[in-house]
């Protein structure tokens, strides 16, 4: 771990985690170093489709940034109307895939730092507070993994492989491209690495039946993903791997400490392995 300081008698309180223990590296402010704050400046993306719901919550809590682009795919609600009240950096673009999107939204940006949310999602004060604390030292590594916490039918929730659910939200635009399977992408980052204390609030589901209308969605995607790239359903899939999933939410991730919220997480997260290999194998019969 080392620990970043700046000046005779200020220190910030960063670590990061990819460093040799008790190792500090300190920047001395009246020995030569200069920042330059325009090195840092951080553009805000935010993909949308129909976010009346959300969307505004999202924005109000990235108003400090330097730039907020939206990229819409056509939606057909208030979205952009609520967006045009935070910002004139809206684009429309017919929707490619959740990864597609998201690279696309990362070109738009006219910063060197992307700070990458989803509608549904805040900036937590307190990591507000931390990347503006580290931005005044200039940020040395090339991205930052961020914590995500989930509010769920009432209650946030501490367990359930939902927390603390590390990703990297904030980059070097030149450094990070989205990658993985559609639709759980996450960044792929060439550089160095640190982690950022304060959260991402996530605000996933309305309701029961908005996560069950989302299982529907992602589980379709999810199929057809594997169909494209060959892979076949047998009754060993929908069978064994649902009540796997199951236990390892449950017990192995620690739902039950969660309440009857986590029973559910476990639950539903069983279900949609499930749907998802029904459906690849209604795919392969085709």
């Amino acid at each position: 771990m080392r620990r970043l300081s700046w000046g005779s008698n200020e220190s910030f309180d960063f670590y990061i985690a990819t460093a040799p223990r008790n190792d500090i590296l300190t920047f001395n402010l009246d020995d030569g170093y200069r920042h330059d704050s325009k090195m840092d400046k951080i553009s805000v993306t935010i993909i949308t489709y129909n976010e009346e719901l959300t969307i505004r919550d999202a924005l109000e809590s990235v108003l400090w940034a330097d730039e907020i682009v939206v990229v819409d795919s056509h939606s057909q609600d208030s979205t952009l109307e609520i967006c045009r009240e935070y910002t004139d950096r809206i684009i429309q673009h017919d929707w490619p895939g959740h990864i597609g999107q998201k690279n696309f939204a990362i070109d738009q940006a006219s910063f060197p730092w992307i700070l990458s949310i989803d509608a549904d999602e805040r900036v937590s004060p307190d990591l507000r507070e931390e990347i503006e604390q580290l931005r005044k030292i200039g940020m040395p590594m090339d991205g930052y993994f961020i914590s995500r916490r989930a509010f769920y039918l009432g209650r946030w929730i501490r367990h359930s492989g939902w927390y603390p659910d590390y990703k990297v939200r904030l980059f070097r635009k030149e450094k990070g491209r989205w990658g993985g399977t559609n639709p759980h992408d996450s960044v792929k980052l060439e550089g160095k690495t640190g982690s950022l204390k304060g959260a991402i609030e996530h605000y996933s589901y309305r309701d029961l039946a908005h996560n069950l209308d989302v299982i529907n969605r992602y589980s379709t995607i999810g199929a057809e993903e594997l169909y494209k790239s060959g892979k076949r359903a047998g009754w060993h899939h929908m069978a064994l791997n649902p009540p796997l999933t199951f236990l390892k939410k449950y017990l192995l991730k620690q739902g039950y400490r969660d309440g009857m919220p986590g029973f559910l997480i476990a639950v539903l997260t069983a279900y949609s392995v499930f749907c998802k290999y029904a459906k690849l194998w209604e795919l392969n019969k085709k």
